[in-house]
């Protein structure tokens, strides 16, 4: 692969539902532009793309995949995105690096959940986009009612740049809107003709609409459109690209993979109607914290950003970095900003899938990998040694759902820390928390499809197998009324005995825990008073109900008596344990559970059903609001209500639905479920 300039440079992210033929069409590009000799197709396991076992054995895109390729005079690099919405993380990871971007239609299925969901995502960012209808050889593809549908549920500003020919029961060809002209296609090659008589009036009524977006991207054309001067071929190239540029126009292509129909023509509108690297600007930070602004040019100081990380159990750590700025050469010493240190990166490479195409060096706009450099984690910048920039890390949702996990071989406890720590390298969106209170170590994730994954890459790469369990909540114990106790320990058994005695008063508190004394005349000497708070934090670390931690308590010291040869702080801390065993019936002990508060963002028609499946998980409603055509319903639930929420609420909005969770605080759980609880956990 030769070298390009920054502005001969594209990054474009493909996107789409799941089974969109995001892959298929990959295969198709990487074959039109020659980069591999054959196809290779999802059902045979053998594309380019999908080089894990586990996304050939679901045969669908679990990471993104980057696929880099030459065409008139321009280098693409495409970067294959996960279809579930599940792989958030790695989609906002492509999304950071990206001029533009594909997405995909199933002309079979019209605008899909998953669609709107890649386009909502596309939006957020501004990122000039291609829709393409894809299979549009499948029975009783409606083109009209799907257009309709995406002008209706993506834009208005969804503009047909091809119009099929529906001349054949295959689909063979379309009409090109700007040309004119029909294209057919057979037998892998394409012949140009006159367009069929009852398509022109479509064509002409669809390249009128073109032209009023055209003129729209400038004053210039505007003028000349409506003195009714005929706009060049040239006015209309440029013109589309600014529209496109500005989110003015979102051109509409076909194609069909099966039957190698429009996949040089999607390429050709790659390179004219999407954005090259060269000039965008990055905001950065210098060494003081202060803003400054990086080009995409040669020109500029070195600066580059990871966005994706794998872990080759044989290559080892492979980053993948954005060049935003200046020129990466072999064999070069960069810092790390994130740390401060420098590091020699001594070989650079490309990779098509997960094969390395070797590199000797990388301008600003391209995208390029290093390997075992340890050091490097998803989001830190790399830059020039004299000149320091720093860009902001990609932010991602935290874990949605988690799962305890266990060894089923307890061999193999270092491996699966191992393994997890390699996936988490891989994957921000995924955590582990080992909780020292219910003894699970958590595997927490995006859904059941994310965590699925994690699982059969701990299984297939690093020969860890594990036993699932349920999430345990971690509730708390504490009291409701004041009271207070004696508590006395005495033990002769020979030789020097135990004595302590104490009287403490119990009170709820809304502190975590509270220890005071109000010791007069030395009833129990002030080096014992350590002793005793000691004792009672002890004694708190398992409640009376069910041994959850106890908390909300204030405890005073106020009186006691002590021997001058028995008492020792053993003696203390143990009668502080006996005066709250004591005074515990008096005290009204009860169970806290934690409470969440959630964002959970559904479409208009969702919303009454969210609302009243939020009160029947004892959730509180505290008000919504509207946020990029959702609306976003923000309450607080009970965690235990909520453990599964994600599937649920997938079920109940069809796959559209999402949600963010955070914890507020703990509540006093209600008294008809006390019992329930209690004697769930001494079961266990």
């Amino acid at each position: 692969m030769k070298q390009y300039k920054s502005d001969h440079i594209q990054n474009i992210a493909i996107l789409g539902h799941l089974n969109s033929g995001k892959t298929s069409l990959t295969e198709a590009m990487l074959f039109e532009a020659k980069a591999i000799s054959k196809k290779g197709s999802v059902d045979k396991k053998n594309t380019v793309s999908d080089y894990l076992l586990e996304e050939q054995t679901r045969q669908t895109s679990l990471i993104s995949s980057l696929l880099p390729l030459e065409w008139k005079d321009h280098k693409i690099n495409f970067l294959d995105t996960p279809g579930s919405e599940e792989f958030i993380g790695d989609l906002e990871n492509v999304l950071s690096v990206v001029e533009g971007a594909i997405l995909l239609v199933d002309a079979s299925s019209g605008v899909e959940v998953g669609t709107e969901a890649c386009w909502n995502e596309l939006r957020k960012r501004n990122i000039p986009t291609l829709i393409i209808l894809t299979k549009m050889d499948k029975e009783n593809v409606k083109f009209e009612e799907v257009l309709a549908e995406i002008k209706g549920q993506l834009s208005d500003n969804a503009i047909p740049f091809s119009l099929p020919l529906g001349k054949s029961a295959n689909f063979d060809g379309y009409i090109n809107v700007i040309t004119k002209k029909a294209r057919i296609f057979k037998d892998g090659k394409y012949q140009d003709g006159v367009a069929f008589d009852d398509k022109i009036d479509r064509v002409e009524e669809l390249y009128e609409q073109l032209l009023e977006k055209v003129a729209e991207s400038s004053e210039e054309l505007l003028e000349k459109y409506f003195s009714g001067e005929e706009l060049t071929p040239d006015d209309v190239r440029k013109g589309l690209l600014s529209g496109t540029k500005k989110g003015d126009v979102f051109p509409v292509g076909v194609i069909s993979v099966e039957n190698n129909v429009g996949i040089n023509t999607l390429l050709d509108m790659v390179v004219k109607y999407l954005p090259s690297a060269g000039g965008r600007e990055y905001q950065g930070f210098d060494q003081d914290g202060k803003e400054i602004v990086r080009k995409s040019l040669e020109s500029e100081p070195f600066s580059a950003q990871i966005f994706k990380t794998t872990v080759d159990p044989f290559a080892g750590t492979i980053s993948f970095m954005k060049v935003k700025s200046g020129v990466l050469k072999e064999n070069s010493e960069v810092k790390v900003a994130n740390l401060n240190e420098d590091i020699k990166i001594s070989n650079i490479f490309s990779m098509r899938g997960n094969v390395q195409i070797s590199v000797s060096e990388a301008p600003a706009g391209d995208i390029v990998c290093v390997a075992k450099v340890d050091e490097l984690r998803n989001s830190m910048t790399l830059c020039d040694k004299r000149v320091f920039t720093k860009y902001p890390a990609v932010e991602h949702p935290t874990p949605i759902l988690y799962m305890a996990i266990q060894p089923k071989n307890r061999q193999d406890e270092d491996k699966l820390s191992s393994s997890l720590n390699k996936l988490k390298l891989e994957d921000e969106t995924f955590e582990t928390v080992r909780n020292p209170e219910t003894a699970q170590l958590l595997i927490g994730g995006q859904g059941t499809t994310h965590i699925g994954y994690i699982l059969e890459r701990m299984k297939n790469t690093y020969k860890v197998e594990v036993d699932t369990y349920d999430q345990k909540v971690v509730y708390r114990e504490t009291i409701r009324a004041k009271g207070e106790a004696q508590g006395r320990h005495k033990k002769q058994s020979g030789g020097a005995g135990q004595f302590g005695d104490v009287f403490i008063r119990f009170e709820p508190t809304e502190e975590e825990f509270v220890f005071a004394e109000e010791i007069f005349g030395g009833a129990v000497p002030k080096n014992y008073f350590p002793a005793v708070e000691k004792g009672l934090r002890e004694t708190f670390e398992k409640g009376p109900l069910a041994g959850f931690p106890v908390v909300g308590v204030k405890c005073t010291l106020y009186d006691g008596s002590y021997h001058p040869v028995d008492s020792n702080e053993i003696s203390f801390r143990l009668a502080a344990n006996l005066a709250w065993r004591n005074a515990v019936p008096n005290l009204r002990p009860t169970i806290l559970e934690p409470i969440y508060r959630v964002d959970v963002t559904v479409k208009d028609d969702y919303v009454g059903d969210i609302m009243g499946d939020i009160t029947k998980r004892r959730g509180r409603v505290l008000g919504l609001e509207q946020k990029e055509g959702f609306q976003v319903i923000m309450a607080e639930v009970p965690e235990a209500e909520i453990t599964k929420y994600a599937i649920d609420l997938k079920a109940m909005t069809q796959g559209s639905g999402r949600f963010a969770r955070t914890f507020l605080r703990y509540e006093a759980v209600p008294e008809n479920l006390i019992d329930g609880i209690v004697k769930e956990y001494k079961a266990q």
